[in-house]
């Protein structure tokens, strides 16, 4: 079959990619130039730049046009699965928690260790509008009907957003919560009772085990992969042995590893966690922010039994602050909508309206593009920083989506000393301990490159490599 003309041309500038006539940085012929030289239509070249975007090869930046996309001149080593301990844990890392956080509300600092991303990379202005478009048409008898399950035009956009994904989500098992994290502690409220045991990746999400900690649950850490996600065997063994009440794993792009199970895995994932009725808590804050061609599917998706429960925000992806999150909980949605009325009661009503607003007017995709345009190119630059400037025997995960990297430093070099040092220089990291029950992953940080690029930060890299080696001659 002959091609068409948008494959064509993506097929050449390919060519011109490989032979390396086009060389990373360097900005590919614009829309005007193929339109006089080749005589293609602006839909043609954009389509063509759409499927070159698709396989990594360009990326787009704003009011500039396209460029080849830069490439590791190498890869430093991946860290290898870990090994947690066997067991439950009673879990207490609230303090050291707390003692990081505590660090990174200083603008000053250069926000490494920041579990957000820039939010300059957000379009706040327009969400702004909304916002003040939909409060001067307010029904007040929304500020009552909106409470749970939630207000009933964003209910139906987010039951679009799961449609268009593959996923077929019934609205009325939507709640709509206070940010993804209220949504999380809500379904873990839901199923568990103090004293039960929940499993949960490792290393895993540090607000997953303050959540733990403060409702008296024990936490049992399986082994995790930091390409592939949790290990299935080791999960089949603990299920047997340990019969735990619960499951909250982050299936795509988990933080910190920056992990992604492939489909197939999630299928046999959920078939193993229905035949012992253990429910899944679906953390899945950063499934839009992925950096490949599609999206990666949601658990949810095989959920057979009404066991998933689908938390997810625009927080992460669109609108940091308006601290709107939900969940789609399955069987469970009757008991969670219950637990958020005996708790925080409702979430605000202006930020649902402004939302629901934005996402019926369009232009939501065509926003996530470029925010995903944005977060490959700072990712492959602080992997080329790290590469540069970290001692030899680094190791770090190459994720596909999301905005952290997991770095493994040479045995020796202690995180929290580094952690500590490194904010005497103005800069932050998440030090490994935090995201461990049992403060594991001692010579571990993770990294934010959620931020644009400049000589702030590739100063700050360089200087944590100096830090680091220093630690490591010690």
């Amino acid at each position: 079959m002959d091609m068409k003309r948008y494959e064509q041309l993506a097929e050449d500038i390919t060519g011109m990619i490989a032979a390396r006539v086009l060389r990373p940085g360097d900005r590919v012929p614009s829309v005007r130039q193929l339109h006089q030289s080749r005589g293609l239509s602006a839909s043609t070249v954009f389509q063509a730049y759409y499927l070159l975007e698709a396989r990594g090869l360009i990326v787009s930046k704003p009011r500039s046009g396209y460029y080849v996309k830069a490439r590791l001149e190498r890869l430093l080593p991946e860290p290898e699965i870990s090994r947690p301990g066997s067991g439950s844990t009673q879990v207490d890392v609230s303090e050291l928690v707390f003692e990081v956080l505590d660090t990174l509300k200083t603008p000053d600092i250069v926000p490494l260790g920041s579990a957000f991303p820039s939010p300059l990379l957000f379009p706040l202005k327009k969400l702004s509008l909304c916002l003040s478009g939909s409060m001067r048409h307010l029904d007040p008898q929304h500020t009552v009907a909106d409470l749970p399950p939630g207000n009933a035009s964003l209910r139906r956009q987010i039951a679009l957003r799961y449609l268009i994904d593959g996923v077929h989500v019934p609205t009325d098992e939507i709640v709509v919560t206070n940010g993804a994290l209220e949504a999380l502690n809500l379904c873990l409220q839901a199923v568990t009772r103090p004293g039960d045991a929940v499993l949960l990746e490792s290393p895993t999400f540090y607000a997953a085990l303050q959540a733990l900690e403060r409702l008296g649950l024990q936490a049992i850490e399986v082994p995790t992969h930091p390409r592939d996600g949790m290990d299935l065997d080791a999960l089949a063994g603990i299920l047997e042995l340990h019969r735990p009440k619960a499951c909250w794993l982050m299936t795509n792009f988990q933080n910190p590893l920056g992990s992604t199970m492939r489909a197939d895995k999630k299928d046999a994932l959920i078939a193993m966690l229905a035949q012992h009725q253990v429910p899944l808590i679906e953390d899945d804050v950063y499934g839009e922010l992925y950096l490949g061609p599609q999206r990666p599917v949601p658990s949810k998706s095989f959920d057979r039994q009404g066991l998933v429960m689908h938390c997810s925000s625009f927080s992460k992806c669109l609108a940091p602050g308006y601290r709107v999150g939900w969940v789609a909980a399955g069987r469970y949605a009757r008991n969670v909508e219950r637990l958020k009325l005996m708790t925080t009661l409702s979430a605000a009503v202006p930020s649902q309206m402004a939302l629901a607003e934005y996402l019926a007017q369009g232009g939501y995709d065509r926003h996530l593009r470029q925010l995903r345009q944005a977060l490959s190119v700072q990712q492959n630059l602080m992997m080329q920083a790290v590469g540069k400037h970290f001692p030899p025997g680094t190791r770090f995960t190459q994720p596909e989506g999301g905005y952290f990297l997991w770095v493994v430093l040479p045995p020796g070099i202690d995180a929290l000393t580094l952690h500590r040092v490194a904010l005497h220089q103005g800069i932050s990291i998440a030090p490994g301990p935090i995201f461990s029950a049992k403060r594991e992953f001692n010579n571990c940080i993770r990294l934010n490159y959620g931020h644009p690029w400049g000589q702030r930060f590739e100063q700050a890299i360089e200087t944590l490599g100096q830090i680091a080696r220093s630690l490591a001659q010690r």
